[in-house]
C-alpha cells in the first residue's frame, strides 16, 4: 500500500473512531449524567426513571453496541483497502 492509500485508510479510522466516541460520550455523560433530571422527568424505561437507567445500563450497553460497529465497520474499511489480519504465505497450524 501507499502512503497516500494509508495515509486515507487512518483518515477513515480515526473518522470512525471520532463519531463512535462522540455517541459514547453524549450517552454516557449527557444521557447519564447531565441530562438525566430531564430524561427521569420524561419517561421510565423497564421500571426505572429513563435517565437513572442510562447512567447504569444503557451507557454501558450503548457501549458494547459501538464496539460491534466498530469491528463491523474496520471489517468493511480492511477489505476495501487489502488489508488482510495475516501475511500472504504464511501458515499457521
Amino acid at each position: 500500500m501507499d502512503a497516500a492509500k494509508r495515509q486515507e485508510y487512518w483518515r477513515r479510522n480515526l473518522r470512525l473512531m471520532a463519531i463512535l466516541l462522540t455517541i459514547w460520550a453524549l450517552v454516557s455523560f449527557g444521557a447519564g449524567i447531565i441530562f438525566v433530571e430531564p430524561l427521569n422527568d420524561l419517561a421510565n424505561f423497564m421500571g426505572m426513571p429513563l435517565g437513572f437507567w442510562f447512567a447504569q445500563q444503557g451507557s454501558i450497553l450503548t457501549f458494547l453496541v459501538l464496539i460491534a460497529v466498530y469491528v463491523w465497520r474496520m471489517d468493511k474499511l480492511d477489505k476495501e483497502f487489502g488489508i488482510t489480519e495475516y501475511e500472504e504465505g504464511i501458515h499457521h497450524s
